[in-house]
C-alpha cells in the first residue's frame, strides 16, 4: 500500500512537472497591451514605465533575446508591443514580459502564470533590464 502512493505521488509530481514545461501559452491572453500610468510592484509580477526616446523597445528587445530561457511568444518591434516568455531554471516555470513603446515611454509588465507570488523574480528580471538599458 505504501508503495502505491509513493507511485502516485511520484506520478502527480511528474505529470504537474510535465504540464508546466508543456502547457501552450496563449498569446489572446498574455499579449496584450500594458494599461499603466505608473510603476507597480505586484504580488505575482511587476509593472514599470521608462523614457527612453523611441528606440527603448528595440534596444530592450536585443537584451530580451540574450536573456536565457527567454523566446518570443508574440509581437515584434514594428508593432511595438513583444511578449516574452521567460522560463525559470530547474522547473521551467513561465513568466510572462509584455514589452510596449508608447512614443518616447517603454512601459513592462513582467507577471508569472502559476502561483500568487513570484519571489521578486520578475521584478529582478525587468529592473535589471531597464538598468542595462539606461546605462
Amino acid at each position: 500500500m505504501k508503495r502505491m502512493v509513493l507511485w502516485l505521488v511520484v506520478a502527480a509530481v511528474v505529470g504537474l512537472g510535465l504540464y508546466v514545461r508543456l502547457a501552450p501559452s496563449d498569446p489572446a491572453r498574455w499579449h496584450v497591451p500594458v494599461v499603466a500610468e505608473a510603476d507597480r510592484d505586484l504580488p505575482g509580477g511587476v509593472i514599470r514605465m521608462v523614457q527612453t526616446g523611441p528606440d527603448g523597445l528595440a534596444r530592450l528587445d536585443k537584451m530580451a533575446r540574450a536573456t536565457p530561457r527567454t523566446t518570443v511568444l508574440a509581437g515584434s518591434v514594428d508593432e511595438g508591443l513583444i511578449t516574452y516568455v521567460t522560463r525559470s531554471r530547474v522547473f521551467g516555470f513561465p513568466d510572462y514580459t509584455t514589452a510596449q513603446q508608447d512614443g518616447d515611454t517603454l512601459r513592462i509588465h513582467g507577471r508569472l502564470r502559476f502561483g500568487r507570488r513570484d519571489f521578486d523574480v520578475n521584478r529582478t528580471r525587468v529592473d535589471g533590464w531597464l538598468a542595462a538599458l539606461q546605462s
